[in-house]
């Protein structure tokens, strides 16, 4: 039997960034070694352009460890959770490829799919009183992607150890995060992608609630350009010191956001008689003490940026260490997949 791996790399592959931590295990503990990120221009589509950036990054990281966990965040990914009789997993996969249309309301043929019976708390099924039924997630990639990923990794002498959708990875950091909000409490997850976002909700330990919407930091930085007719640059520094009129532009271009989000609470409170008392939130944007005080505002609700990150313990360098303080937030995704990894080991 091969010796379990007690160093692993993991990565958040995304269409317009990477980022990547090298997490150790010493004794009990999780120790984050090395980490990375880098953004690109022109989103990454192509399978030369994917082995060129990953090399780049694993280059910037440096380190050792020759095993990858990999978390995928590219738009078009499918998750979703679906109520099922009891069926054994494998068996379902099957199913969703072949009848995508009945099951997902979806062709799932083009991509390749993964599912896992969710444990619950308590039964909160549609079929409560009907035996026999239960909740699985389903996460599906395009197997071109999957291709790609696959060749990437292969060309930079990396194994992947396990591959997983982002917003699952992001679900596990939280548990390593917050112990004790992922099993006591019931929790609200944002995470502000570049054209996207994505929200999960949870239960004391259980998935009840994952949806993709419409907004990310791109849309978010356009708004703010189209109504205050000034270029990037101007906007970022006017939001950061806090301008009047730049924090108003800001309510208005998280309208969408907010009336969703207010949905899924409303989803929530309704169907489980929970209370969330607070959102995490995560994604480049969220570094934005403005964004976070004016969706704090709008929603009534403490809105708390949040790095599984910073919950590990850090052997880095005196430049490492100042640049962590900046990046960790990002890293939530390559820690999840990470320290799943490491802990199945």
């Amino acid at each position: 039997m091969a010796k379990a791996s007690n160093s692993v790399i993991g990565v958040d592959l995304g269409r317009y960034s990477l980022k990547s931590v090298l997490l150790q295990r010493k004794g009990g503990q999780l120790v984050l070694t090395n980490f990375a990120s880098r953004a690109v221009v022109d989103p990454i589509e192509t399978q030369e352009a994917l082995n060129r950036e990953l090399k780049a990054l694993l280059k910037d990281m440096g380190g050792v460890a020759k095993t990858c966990a990999v978390g995928v965040s590219y738009p078009g990914t499918l998750i979703r959770i679906i109520e099922q009789p009891e069926t054994p997993t494998n068996i379902l996969r099957d199913a969703l490829r072949l009848n995508g249309m009945a099951l997902l309301n979806q062709d799932c043929k083009q991509f390749v799919l993964d599912c896992d019976r969710i444990s619950t708390a308590k039964q909160t099924s549609a079929h409560e009183g009907q035996t026999g039924y239960h909740r699985y997630l389903v996460g599906g990639l395009a197997r071109t992607d999957v291709a790609q990923i696959g060749e990437a990794f292969e060309k930079n002498g990396s194994t992947i150890g396990s591959m997983q959708l982002g917003p699952v990875c992001g679900f596990n950091a939280f548990e390593f995060a917050y112990p004790d909000v992922f099993n006591n409490e019931a929790f609200f997850l944002v995470d502000i992608g570049h054209a996207m976002t994505t929200v999960m909700v949870g239960v004391k330990r259980e998935l009840v609630l994952v949806r993709t919407i419409d907004f990310g930091g791109k849309p978010f930085g356009d708004a703010l350009t189209g109504l205050s007719g000034e270029d990037y640059e101007v906007v970022f520094t006017a939001l950061e010191q806090e301008d009047e009129v730049m924090v108003e532009y800001t309510r208005v271009a998280l309208n969408a956001l907010v009336r969703e989000i207010q949905n899924s609470i409303g989803f929530l409170e309704h169907r489980h008689e929970e209370t969330i008392r607070q959102l995490y939130v995560s994604g480049g944007v969220s570094k934005s003490k403005t964004l976070l005080k004016v969706l704090s505002e709008e929603l009534g609700l403490p809105c708390e940026m949040w790095s599984a990150a910073t919950k590990c313990e850090t052997a880095l360098t005196g430049t490492q260490r100042d640049q962590f303080a900046v990046d960790a937030v990002d890293l939530n995704v390559a820690c999840g997949a990470a320290a799943e990894l490491l802990n199945a080991n």
